[in-house]
Formats: C-alpha cells, structure tokens, sequence
C-alpha cells in the first residue's frame, strides 16, 4: 500500500494554486499571475492550475469562531483550504495598495491560520514546506519597492513561512500608471515584463516539480527553512 501511494505521488500531475487579490476588471495583478502561470504550463503541461479571483468569493471575516482545522463555514473558504491543503505550489498575485496588501488578501492570510498551525499552541507551522511564490503589482518605481514597499508588504510572505511553506520568491511590476496619478491597465502592453514573469513561473515549476518528486530544495531554502523552525521551537517553549 505505501509503494502504491508512492507511485501515485509521483506520477499524478503537479498541482498549483494561485490566489489573485486584484479587484479591478482588467487587472494588472491578473494580467501579471497569467503570465507566470503560462511560464509553468510551458515547463510543465499536464500541470493541474486552480485560480482564485478573490473578490469573486464569499470569505467572511476572520474570528475565533473559525479557528480550527475542520471547515464549518458556509462561505467559500472551505473550498479554498481544500485546494491549499492539496497544492503542490502555492501563488499570490496582489497590489499593493497604501503600503500593504488589499484587505479580502490580509483575511485570507489570517483564516489560513486555522489549518496551517498547530491546535495545541498556534506555533508550528502545518504546511509540508510547500514551495510558494509572490506576484505584487504597485505605481511605485522599482528603487522605492526594493527601499521601502518590500519591507512593508513582508507580512505576507512571512506569515507562509510560519505556517510551514517555503518561499521562493517574489517579483514586483512598478509604474502600474497610464499617466501621473492615473491608474489602469498597462502591463498588458508591457512584453519585457510579462517574459520576466514567464521565467519565474518555469523556474517556480522546476523547484515544485523536484519537490513534488523528491521532497527536496535548493540548499538555502533548507537553510531558510531550518531557521524558522528554530525559532517556532523557541516561540512555543516561551508560550
């Protein structure tokens, strides 16, 4: 029988899952994640993608009534841990508005809290170290995402690292202006971008695809890794 699952593991096809925070209709954070995620079907074809436009779902606002593992919620979030729990990759594809992340993302994050840590003490991350990957979109330039924005949008990717994923890496598409103070669709006409975009989402691939097969990573993600859970054991001896 654990032969037989083995062998199931390894050849049924890779499963990613992409969350899209972006509201607007077109959507540069869309039009972003898109072209990403055509980057990982190109690498890999049989490749199973769910996406979730999160203004398109139902997710009421986190309390502790939610707060454990098993979904009891008549909203669409139950679907939405099905398909976490199940990934084999992990995408977030998010503006940045006012310095941080659209609210319905942030909400998400923090009801992800219920399945992703443990019951006992809320310290140890749940998620099997599953590869995930970043997508902002924002009108600042590139020098003021790398001096500033990346620091104040680091909730994110770090609150992933708790609950047990791997981050990857993130990738930010500036200037997301038709004009000065106008904003709207651009990066649909923007090909050095989206090719950039295309090859984050194949190397994405590669490192879900080896560790879908051989549960291993690139060693400074290990390292990373091995660092959180030093410290998760050192949080939970305090609390």
């Amino acid at each position: 029988m654990e032969r037989e699952k083995r062998e199931f593991l390894y050849h049924r096809p890779m499963k990613i899952l992409a969350l899209v925070a972006g509201t607007n209709d077109p959507s540069n954070t869309d039009v972003l994640c898109e072209a990403f995620l055509k980057g990982i079907r190109s690498a890999f074809p049989d490749v199973e993608i769910t996406k979730f436009r999160l203004k398109d779902m139902q997710i009421k606002h986190f309390t502790l009534e939610d707060y454990h593992p098993h979904c009891t919620s008549e909203d669409d979030f139950c679907r939405l841990q099905e398909e976490v729990i199940s990934a084999d990759g992990l995408v977030f594809a998010t503006p940045i508005w006012n310095f941080s992340v659209p609210a319905h993302l942030k909400n998400v994050i923090d009801r992800m809290g219920a399945f992703c840590l443990d019951e006992e003490t809320r310290t140890k991350g749940k998620l099997p170290g599953t590869p995930a990957f970043f997508l902002y979109t924002g009108g600042a330039s590139l020098p003021l995402w790398k001096g500033l924005m990346r620091f104040t949008t680091s909730h994110l990717p770090e609150a992933l690292r708790y609950y047990g994923a791997t981050v990857i890496g993130r990738y930010f598409a500036g200037r997301c202006t038709q004009a000065k103070g106008t904003f709207g669709l651009v990066l649909d006409r923007r090909p050095g971008t989206l090719r950039a975009a295309q090859a984050k989402g194949e190397s994405f691939a590669a490192i879900v695809h080896r560790y879908t097969k051989t549960k291993a990573l690139p060693f400074r993600f290990i390292l990373i890794g091995k660092v959180y859970q030093c410290i998760q054991r050192v949080v939970a001896k305090i609390l």
